[in-house]
């Protein structure tokens, strides 16, 4: 079986609602397949230089890089895709204040690869299960994926409550797609690449979001140092981890980390609070009550 794929409109009801049902969804032609077709051309030197991985994990016969925002400037487009991002703040944005880009990683499935072993990427946190969605991942064709070169195999309704379960319920489906589509599934959703049984290299990307208050897989200060992140546009770097997640959160010397986008300050900062607007009000409350008070005593 292939997934069904939604026609490209953005932020559908339909495809919110598959994905809150069954851990998936598939987006035909969520970018131009030309824009695609210029990542590729893009990341082609640096997966001819990139040797193969180590580990049965990611794949002896599999290569992975990241930092893809420095790679190509079309990866930015993908990051940014409003639809996508619409996609991430309906799955996660109940459980932060703000979301976060978790990693940018192309890979390259070489044939005789094995399939990957089926897993969950929440497991990387060791969070509550069944109750709180952590991520959210988009797979980005760069070829095609089919069935025989290792398309990504995905578990329907594996995801939230049913990742408690041992055993899925149901049978794997194969994330065929072509370039241009998006395959999109929850961090909870069981699913590993395919085995590729073809005699060429099947390449993708994959860009994820996670909760801001998470540590990210791809530490994206060291990935986008000031130096780097200061030229994206303000919404790509906040992803990226120069915005502080409220209360506080990932700041420098107390204040949003993106003060370093004009070098590290020659004189000490003042901190600031960032606070959710519930706390601003809560501790509005406290310290005009305080004031109050001390008025009171002067006056008597």
């Amino acid at each position: 079986m292939s997934i069904h794929p939604f026609p490209n409109s953005g932020h559908s009801a339909a495809a919110a609602q598959q994905l809150a049902a069954e851990g998936y969804v598939r987006l035909h032609g969520a970018v131009p397949a030309s824009r695609i077709a210029a990542i590729a051309a893009d990341l082609a030197p640096r997966f001819d230089a990139t040797p193969f991985c180590s580990g049965g994990f990611y794949g002896e016969r599999t290569k992975r890089f990241g930092r893809l925002l420095i790679r190509s400037p079309h990866i930015a487009d993908l990051v940014l895709h409003p639809g996508i991002l619409a996609l991430a703040e309906s799955a996660l944005g109940s459980w932060c204040d703000r979301i976060q880009l978790n990693l940018t990683q192309a890979i390259e499935l070489h044939p005789g690869a094995l399939a990957q072993l089926p897993h969950r990427d929440q497991d990387m946190w060791q969070g509550s299960l069944g109750e709180v969605e952590y991520l959210l991942n988009v797979m980005w064709p760069l070829t095609p994926f089919t069935e025989e070169n290792g398309a990504t195999r995905i578990w329907p309704t594996s995801h939230g409550v049913e990742a408690l379960v041992e055993v899925p319920r149901e049978q794997p489906i194969v994330a065929a797609a072509e370039p241009g589509d998006a395959i999109v599934f929850l961090g909870s959703t069981l699913h590993g690449a395919g085995a590729n049984r073809s005699a060429g290299p099947r390449r993708g990307i994959i860009v994820s979001y996670c909760l801001g208050w998470l540590k990210p897989y791809e530490n994206q200060w060291l990935a986008y140092p000031p130096d780097v992140a200061r030229h994206f546009p303000p919404e790509l770097a906040a992803l990226a981890g120069y915005a502080q997640h409220r209360p506080n959160l990932g700041n420098f010397e107390g204040q949003c980390p993106s003060v370093l986008f004009g070098g590290y300050p020659d004189e000490p900062l003042a901190a600031t609070d960032a606070l959710r607007p519930d706390q601003d009000v809560l501790l509005g409350k406290f310290v005009s009550g305080q004031r109050a008070a001390g008025d009171g005593a002067t006056r008597s």
